[in-house]
């Protein structure tokens, strides 16, 4: 079965939120006398790349994404296009797709997705949209932004629809080559204990015929 890997890649200069800790990496050994391996140390945000938050990251109660169920990164999810159709996506833009909805939705908004720049100017989930989403079950919401709230918002409207529905949320990855339609997910985030948010190697699997 055919796999789409919808992971951006993650390598120094990779862009972050402004503010976060960008990915660094040194050698703490080097294949050479008296050594016979390579190890590296690595120094990042957990949100570089694509990535799950947990429901730390906006509320300071909220549980940390070792701590989250992982059923809502794993099974059937809808890709939808809303492309160039922000800076809100709003029920309008999604609703041709909304039939036999699964548990899991990501929207593509990009043409091409910005892997070698940071986009200030980023599209974002409408709160509305959301609520709209999970009252016909929807789970885990996805995009291929950096976030589900406009760059420069600081109340985080999405979020916080997130945070009180108990809905999961993937950010920053690359739906440029995905038609709409469904598939198997797979995203599981690091079972990092203390963390407000997990790197994950998203992939979507063709479904069985």
């Amino acid at each position: 079965l055919r796999l789409w890997d919808i992971s951006p890649p993650v390598y120094v200069g990779a862009p972050v939120f402004p503010g976060d800790t960008p990915y660094q990496q040194r050698w703490a050994a080097r294949i050479g006398p008296g050594c016979p391996v390579n190890v590296s140390e690595i120094t990042l945000s957990p949100h570089v790349g694509a990535h799950a938050d947990a429901p730390l990251h906006y509320d300071a109660d909220g549980a940390t994404i070792g701590n989250v169920d992982l059923t809502p990164f794993l099974g059937t999810c809808r890709v939808i296009h809303a492309i160039a159709r922000g800076p809100l996506i709003e029920w309008s833009h999604i609703a041709h797709a909304l039939v036999d909805l699964p548990q899991r939705v990501l929207v593509r908004t990009y043409e091409h997705a910005p892997i070698d720049r940071w986009d200030g100017a980023l599209a974002a989930y409408a709160p509305a949209t959301i609520e709209r989403l999970a009252a016909l079950g929807v789970l885990l919401v996805g995009i291929d932004t950096a976030s589900i709230d406009p760059a420069d918002s600081k109340t985080l409207d999405s979020h916080q629809v997130i945070r009180r529905l108990n809905l999961r949320v993937l950010e920053n990855l690359v739906l440029d080559d995905v038609p709409e339609g469904d598939y198997e997910l797979i995203a599981l985030p690091l079972k990092l204990v203390s963390a407000d948010a997990s790197p994950v190697r998203a992939v979507l699997r063709q479904l069985p015929q």
